[in-house]
């Protein structure tokens, strides 16, 4: 655990050599307080906070931004290693290969986590100072900013994999962006096109709900959405998580799968690979 932590931190230095931790945590923050001036709103008979809309407008931004930089991240952590021909060195040092895998990734997450919470934590004291206090709808907000850090766990993970897979690091880069690309854009258009053309309806509630949840960014997108009363009535998809049997444990195991899965393999494939 060590050697684990130490190969973390090297890669949080180098996110605050490089300027991706101030860069990150000022595009969240700023885009977060821009989005948080809508102000609130009533939805029926529930009241809709400031906080509350917030998280929708964040949480449908964070699904194409949260991937992307964790793509961003993590797209050469091994293929750029081999390339600069420091991979062989780095293990002439008392050190393993799952290691260097579970110290970068730590590191990468832990790059995350502070643009994550610095961000969105700096907007979200802006938004309590500008309604004098108000900390309503706070529980749906810390959730998104958690949330929003196991899906960047997940693009992590996926950009290991590419990582360990390609040769070169413009292959790498393209293939991240095609990953980003599929699950973020195509996969949805894909699903509600089938829908569309479904006209003997045999893609029932169900499938289509197993069909979204394949996607880690569908599970992160109805997590936020149904989390709280006041967040569910404003996006008007009250209910419909819970009828069709998406609840919170559920969604959360399948962002952990595709944090496990991806992982588990680049762990498997680095093993093999030869130096």
């Amino acid at each position: 655990m060590k050697m684990i932590w130490i190969l973390a931190l090297k890669e949080l230095r180098d996110g605050l050599r490089n300027r991706w931790i101030a860069s990150a945590i000022l595009l969240l923050a700023t885009l977060a307080i821009v989005l948080s001036l809508m102000g609130s709103a009533p939805t029926g008979s529930v009241k809709v906070s400031a906080l509350d809309i917030t998280v929708i407008n964040l949480a449908s931004l964070s699904v194409y931004l949260i991937p992307l930089i964790a793509l961003m991240l993590s797209f050469d952590a091994l293929v750029g290693e081999f390339e600069r021909g420091t991979m062989l060195l780095l293990l002439t040092y008392p050190v393993t290969r799952w290691q260097v895998i579970m110290g970068k990734f730590a590191g990468h997450v832990l790059i995350l986590f502070i643009a994550i919470f610095a961000g969105y934590g700096l907007a979200l004291l802006f938004m309590v100072v500008m309604s004098g206090g108000d900390f309503a709808g706070w529980q749906a907000y810390f959730t998104m900013m958690t949330s929003s850090l196991l899906l960047g766990a997940v693009f992590v993970a996926l950009g290991y994999l590419v990582s360990v897979l390609v040769k070169e690091r413009a292959t790498a880069i393209g293939s991240a962006m095609g990953l980003w690309l599929i699950f973020v854009v195509l996969y949805d258009l894909l699903l509600f096109g089938a829908l569309l053309l479904d006209k003997q309806q045999v893609i029932g509630q169900k499938l289509f709900s197993t069909l979204m949840l394949i996607s880690p960014t569908d599970s992160y997108r109805i997590l936020n959405l149904s989390m709280s009363e006041g967040v569910s009535q404003s996006a008007g998809i009250a209910g419909i998580a819970s009828n069709a049997g998406m609840s919170t444990e559920l969604l959360l195991s399948v962002m952990l799968l595709w944090v496990i899965i991806p992982l588990t393999t680049t762990l498997y494939l680095f093993q093999r690979r030869e130096l």
